[in-house]
């Protein structure tokens, strides 16, 4: 199960209308009865709820699913009527699953103002898919002998009475609005991070009169494809390998970090390792064989934050010269990751963005060094058996708004580049860009943007921001041995 997971996660793991800004000071109290629940890491009391929603909205009278939600109340009696709305990324995270991570991030935000979190369907409590098949001998196989097609069909085989193709980004925000309506809320001020943020964008779209204002952080808009990663998992590397030649002491202690990086990849694709390690979750000995694949899927996800990102260069030089200890390590940390819910992951990607992969964007993103096209002959090989349907190409078109929107990047961000966020803002009449020049993916995560997020969603005067944290934020330092020098 837990093999499985790493599979996953290492493989993933992300219009014309407009609305006022105005808020509506009466009374904010959800109009809907809501139960005393717990949630994992949070030690009060919050607040819970489900609702049946039609799994096709075409059939209203046809087969219902349960949206499951929960809210953060606001801290403060005198609250806002306008609550921030969590959208979870992925696609495949639930939203409810990451609230004490929400909680931290937003704790300025919720003296004012709920917080929504509502598991988008086929995740957390919402009819998940999951896809956690337990095959305890996969670590072991061969790259060439990993079967993703297999493995996704084995998924689907669970869910016999779903149709999968209901399970789309569009139908989302109808559950989200029917959630809306369902607690009384007049309008929500959206944050969504990763995929979130494509959520965010269709939400505008779709509900325009319900967005009082969108944070979007990690911009993926709908008009770009999700799911080849090598073009963009390679630019961030290489911005990696110039910081450490730019700094005395990595330089110093991992020369020629590139050429190292390269020489690992060969010799692993040449001749995999095998290795009796301790599983990094239960501590049980597992047999594992450290191929080409499973190394860069490692080096692509640790990509993804600072605290993993400044480990890479040490992880790279161990690696190379046999000692695999801190690659497993880093296996581990990934696979402990909150879960993705590989059956939405699927049904999102292999009809909203596969089939929008022409074979010159999957050429030009093979074409580098770092991890070539693995991650998309990844969801191509899984997409080859999973149910797909035709989506109207409207639904891929730049989203044109003038709703307050605050857009978010990072400068190493490895799958969701800055670039993609200076996409959505040209159609985007009412927004700025932020770039975190030290940021990575999702900055309000690791960076001072959270406290950005909640200074605007207070006052929605965007120009007023004072990005200069930001720009002032050091470097990570990088990991230098086993004992953490350079930190």
């Amino acid at each position: 199960m837990r093999n499985k997971r790493f599979i996953a996660a290492a493989l993933v793991s992300m219009l014309a209308f407009t609305a006022s800004a105005q808020t509506n000071e009466q009374s904010a109290q959800p109009s809907a009865p809501l139960e005393a629940c717990y949630l994992s890491n949070i030690s009060e009391q919050v607040l819970c709820g489900q609702l049946s929603v039609p799994e096709n909205y075409d059939q209203p009278q046809g087969r219902q699913i349960s949206i499951n939600y929960a809210v953060l109340p606001a801290v403060n009696e005198n609250k806002k009527p306008d609550p921030l709305l969590i959208l979870a990324g992925g696609p495949g995270q639930a939203a409810t699953e990451l609230a004490a991570m929400i909680n931290r991030m937003f704790s300025d935000v919720r003296k004012q103002r709920d917080i929504l979190l509502i598991d988008q369907r086929g995740t957390g409590q919402s009819n998940p898919l999951s896809c956690e098949v337990s095959h305890v001998d996969e670590l072991i196989k061969a790259d060439e002998d990993v079967a993703l097609d297999r493995m996704a069909g084995e998924c689907l085989a669970r869910y016999t009475e779903e149709d999968l193709t209901q399970y789309h980004t569009v139908n989302a925000i109808k559950d989200f609005e029917a959630v809306r309506e369902h607690l009384g809320y007049a309008q929500v001020n959206l944050y969504g991070g990763s995929y979130g943020s494509r959520a965010g964008l269709v939400y505008m779209r779709e509900a325009p009169q319900s967005v009082r204002s969108a944070t979007l952080d990690a911009v993926a808009p709908p008009e770009v494809v999700v799911g080849p990663f090598g073009a963009h998992g390679a630019q961030s590397f290489d911005l990696l390998v110039e910081r450490c030649a730019a700094s005395q002491k990595c330089n110093e202690t991992f020369p020629n970090l590139k050429q190292t990086y390269l020489q690992t990849l060969k010799n692993l694709e040449d001749k995999p390792v095998p290795l009796q390690v301790n599983d990094p979750l239960t501590n049980e000995p597992t047999d594992i064989l450290i191929t080409a694949g499973r190394f860069t899927s490692v080096m692509r996800v640790g990509l993804y934050h600072p605290t993993t990102r400044q480990m890479l260069p040490y992880v790279i030089q161990q690696t190379n010269t046999g000692n695999y200890t801190p690659l497993v390590g880093l296996m581990g940390s990934i696979m402990s990751q909150s879960e993705m819910y590989m059956g939405l992951t699927l049904s999102v990607l292999c009809s909203e963005d596969l089939p929008r992969a022409t074979d010159a964007l999957l050429r030009a993103d093979a074409d580098n060094d770092f991890i070539g096209s693995r991650t998309a002959d990844a969801f191509i090989d899984m997409c080859s058996v999973w149910p797909q349907a035709l989506r109207p190409e409207a639904w891929f078109e730049p989203v044109y708004s003038d709703i307050p929107a605050l857009l978010l990047s990072g400068r190493y961000d490895p799958v969701t580049p800055p670039t993609w966020g200076a996409l959505a803002a040209q159609t985007l009449s009412n927004s700025r860009h932020l770039i975190a020049p030290q940021g990575s993916h999702t900055i309000a995560g690791h960076t001072c943007a959270n406290k950005l997020v909640g200074e605007f969603i207070e006052t929605l005067e965007l120009e007023a921001l004072d990005d200069s944290c930001l720009q002032q934020q050091k470097p990570a330092p990088f990991v230098l041995n086993a004992n953490g020098k350079g930190l």
